[in-house]
């Protein structure tokens, strides 16, 4: 038997399989989108997540070079950001850099559209996997990435600190946040 455990304030409320089964799911009353500001928020947030990883992560996942500028408009857009030395660990990245880019690329991608579906029909089940997301980015971008950038090597510290924050910091920050949204099971039942 699966238990899903949340801490409630007076004590310890644990859902097992059969409170959590399909037809209790489906059964729950959501809020509509409208009584969940919050979710509209994170609808728009994730939605302008999806076209910048289309921007930024597809470019060096997919190996094409951003050195120099560039007539095509998201290669050039890549080219602009890291240009300078803001991000040169993202311009020229080692192997275990490039994974990270591509699970952008290819799964945080996807699951944002998943996400923004899954807010506006109210889909409770996304609960489980807004936490294995926001757990994912906030280590591998928040520790790793900004460990490097910030910590690493002299030839992958950001020379523009300020660029480079106003660009990744709400990749961390907003995970985390939707971490706190996604703190119990059937979240489309309440506001946050």
């Amino acid at each position: 038997m699966r238990c899903v455990c949340v801490f409630d304030k007076k004590n310890l409320k644990i859902y097992t399989n059969r409170i959590m089964s399909k037809t209790n799911l489906d059964s729950v009353q959501n809020l509509s989108l409208r009584e969940r500001p919050v979710d509209i928020f994170f609808m728009v947030i994730f939605s302008i997540f999806f076209i910048t990883s289309c921007i930024a992560d597809m470019i060096p996942a997919l190996g094409i070079n951003f050195d120099n500028p560039s007539a095509n408009f998201i290669v050039n857009a890549n080219h602009w950001y890291a240009d300078g030395g803001t991000d040169k660990l993202f311009q020229n990245p080692p192997f275990w850099m490039k994974i990270i880019i591509s699970l952008s690329a290819f799964v945080y991608m996807p699951f944002y559209a998943i996400l923004v579906v899954s807010i506006w029909r109210g889909w409770n089940r996304i609960q489980l996997f807004c936490v294995i997301y926001a757990t994912m980015i906030a280590c591998n971008t928040g520790i790793i990435v900004f460990g490097v950038e910030f910590f690493g090597e002299p030839e992958w510290r950001t020379e523009n600190p300020v660029k480079f924050l106003l660009f990744n910091l709400p990749y961390v920050l907003i995970p985390i946040t939707l971490l706190i949204r996604m703190r119990k099971p059937l979240p489309f039942t309440r506001k946050f």
